[in-house]
């Protein structure tokens, strides 16, 4: 029972995006996560999606894209990304997938949920700028807060398993550059957390990555940057 990690599929079973515009590296994307996927995870493993899955707009059009998720062995959990807009509450969240059939997908969103190995906690974040404006504030805030949530629901997991590590999993990067988000890093500097990861990034420049953050150290999972294969999270010793 292994845990993967992948971010950044955009997906898009029934939607007009064909990702190769953004580069050769992603001609063919989708059927290369779904060889990779068969090829590597197993029906008794996890896997974390953190964020940018669909793209969908509304709810509806996302059917397809988590049908297809169905289709691949592995429990997945999902969290959001900058582009799911279909995203919804938990309760309909949850109504959408079971309408769909997708039992194998669940949400993390203001919970954590326990592997054999691991506890894992996640949560969006925002977007990195030297000044943000009032309503980028305002969103910070709420996505701190999500972390702070979702951490307390990690932690309680981990006192009835401390042998447990607890990792967070973000969309956006707390940091890259001499840019940071002072607020999420803040609170995973308090949170103790070892490691991170995150997606979003797509033709990073690797001199730019930020290896170390709050304490933690910090690893980009963007499907592009994978080689669009969901990549497997080894235990600490």
């Amino acid at each position: 029972m292994s845990l993967f990690v992948i971010a950044d599929l955009h997906l898009a079973q029934t939607m007009n995006k064909p990702m190769d515009i953004f580069g050769k590296r992603w001609e063919n994307h989708t059927q290369r996560i779904y060889e990779n996927w068969q090829n590597t995870v197993s029906p008794e493993d996890t896997v974390v999606i953190a964020g940018d899955v669909s793209w969908g707009m509304r709810i509806e059009e996302a059917e397809a894209d988590f049908r297809f998720l169905e289709s691949l062995p592995g429990h997945k959990i999902v969290l959001k990304g900058n582009h799911d807009y279909w995203w919804q509450t938990m309760k309909k969240l949850t109504e959408f997938r079971d309408r769909v059939g997708a039992y194998s997908v669940d949400f993390l969103f203001n919970n954590a949920y326990e592997t054999e190995e691991f506890i894992l906690c996640g949560t969006r974040g925002w977007t990195l700028e030297n000044q943000y404006t009032g309503d980028d504030a305002k969103i910070v805030h709420r996505e701190t807060e999500r972390l702070k949530c979702t951490l307390r629901e990690g932690k309680a997991l981990q006192e009835k398993s401390p042998e447990k590590e607890l990792l967070v999993f973000l969309h956006y990067p707390p940091a890259y550059g001499n840019l940071r988000c002072e607020p999420i890093c803040e609170v995973l500097r308090e949170s103790g957390v070892k490691r991170i990861f995150y997606g979003h990034m797509h033709n990073a420049d690797p001199a730019r990555l930020v290896y170390q953050i709050a304490g933690a150290r910090s690893e980009l999972i963007a499907a592009d940057y994978l080689g669009f294969c969901p990549k497997k999270i080894e235990i600490e010793k």
